[in-house]
């Protein structure tokens, strides 16, 4: 499940300063649109939309196309697959239930979910409901690496992978390490704590999420599908590193852990309002914003993580998410103080470079969130 994704944060931070161009006459008078410009005319990325907020300044634009086959232009009105972004929206309801006294993060997941965490080495009963928050459970995902063969070598896009099914085949090989003692990315974490909500809830955690946080933010853009493998309305079209179109593409694999669908705008309300505090008490709000580390480069809290963002000034904390799937990849970030926040969709990633362990994109978004939140 490595496409659902996580590219480095060091990886991603290595190649800032070289990615960035000053070369457009647009730079002096917007450098996040220039460099945002400079990511499609010269960084290989077929289109890219962004909404950029400066206190209560907002501007949306696209840059190059959604669909180049059609050369429909690429702009903020464009849905697109958030990939990891998901997460945040998971994270919220298993820290709204634990506000509301319906589990405890203490809670080991032996005891929500009887008998399904079961493999080699692996002690359900010391994994907390925390750790698969944090991505410190040792849970991994399928390390098979014929796992998304179903969808690239037999070319059978609307192959539907269930969430128990994924599960079950992460948990084949031992864990990555004892509960609680490191931090190593884990969309399966996320696929269990899906299950959670509903085991808590009795409820399609798709619900819980549209009840509890699109309806009162008034996200009418923002979907969850389930298996269906087709983008709905007007969207961007996906691409892998050779021009390939990867936009139809089933979203099952990824449930809970990447399947949602939304806008540079809705995604943009949601962290908004997440890390204001409008979405949790003050004390699930402290959950979501316990750090672990994941390298020197930022660290990871309770569905949303934090990148240490080179800016001339001396590095910057910056707090969200980043997305990453078959033809889709976003970042969705906004300075400590709330004060500045950029979401950027891009239409190219690779999803057979990164199982292969190679780079996924043609080129690193940072110059265009620097730019922004510098």
């Amino acid at each position: 499940m490595r496409g659902s994704g996580k590219l480095a944060a060091g990886v991603l931070a290595g190649v800032l300063l070289t990615g960035a161009s000053a070369g457009t006459a647009a730079a002096a008078g917007d450098p996040v649109r220039a460099a945002v410009g400079d990511l499609v005319a010269e960084g290989g990325f077929p289109g890219a939309v962004a909404f950029v907020r400066n206190g209560e300044a907002v501007s949306r634009f696209g840059a190059g196309y959604a669909n180049p086959a059609t050369r429909e232009a690429a702009g903020p009105h464009h849905r697109f697959r958030i990939a990891s972004n998901t997460k945040a929206f998971v994270a919220t309801v298993v820290l709204q239930l634990a506000g509301e006294g319906a589990l405890s993060l203490d809670d080991s997941i032996e005891r929500r979910l009887p008998g399904v965490v079961r493999g080699p080495g692996y002690e359900p009963g010391k994994i907390t409901l925390r750790m698969l928050l944090n991505h410190t459970s040792g849970v991994h995902d399928p390390l098979d690496p014929h796992f998304f063969d179903p969808y690239l070598v037999r070319g059978n896009r609307a192959y539907v992978y269930p969430p128990s099914e994924v599960i079950r085949r992460s948990l084949i090989d031992p864990p990555s390490f004892a509960p609680g003692t490191e931090t190593d990315y884990s969309n399966t974490g996320y696929l269990l704590l899906g299950k959670v909500i509903e085991k808590v809830t009795h409820n399609d955690v798709r619900e819980e999420i549209q009840r509890r946080i699109l309806d009162p933010l008034g996200l009418g853009r923002t979907s969850f599908p389930l298996r269906s493998p087709f983008l709905r309305g007007p969207h961007l079209h996906g691409y892998d590193l050779s021009g390939q179109d990867m936009t139809v593409f089933s979203p099952s694999y990824d449930w809970t852990a990447g399947a949602m669908v939304s806008t540079v705008d809705d995604l943009a309300t949601f962290h908004r309002a997440l890390l204001a505090g409008h979405l949790l008490e003050p004390a699930q709000q402290a959950e979501l914003e316990r750090l672990v580390p994941s390298g020197e480069f930022g660290a990871y809290g309770a569905g949303v993580e934090t990148l240490n963002l080179p800016c001339p000034g001396g590095p910057k904390t910056v707090w969200g998410n980043t997305g990453a799937g078959p033809g889709f990849y976003s970042v969705s970030m906004s300075t400590e103080d709330g004060s500045k926040q950029i979401v950027l969709a891009l239409n190219v990633y690779d999803l057979a470079k990164d199982v292969a362990h190679e780079n996924p994109l043609p080129r690193s978004s940072l110059p265009a969130v620097a730019a922004a939140l510098c």
